[in-house]
């Protein structure tokens, strides 16, 4: 079964998701934005682009942030992809 995620959700994009679930995992391992940068290899104000959804990873950045998260790239999307249905739920909520 296909299943289409929207690109924009009335300002909620895909990035804005992963921002919201990095951010919420990165402060679960009680990591500053610094700390998260040195362990993955980035730069904090990369990081916090990321979480502001202003930035879009890569491939190879989902993969170290991961690692650094110590989560399993795979759980990381799946994160992103129920956010993502958490925003559309919201909306359809909002329209009632």
């Amino acid at each position: 079964m296909k299943e289409s995620y929207p690109q924009n959700i009335e300002g909620n994009s895909l990035e804005e998701a992963f921002g919201l679930v990095l951010r919420r995992l990165r402060q679960g391992c009680g990591l500053s934005q610094e700390a998260l940068g040195f362990e993955s290899g980035y730069h904090r104000t990369y990081i916090s682009l990321l979480e502001r959804g202003r930035k879009s990873p890569s491939l190879q950045t989902l993969f170290n942030l991961s690692r650094a998260l110590k989560i399993d790239p795979a759980e990381l999307i799946r994160q992103v992809a129920d956010q993502t249905h958490e925003c559309l739920q919201h909306i359809d909520h909002a329209g009632e």
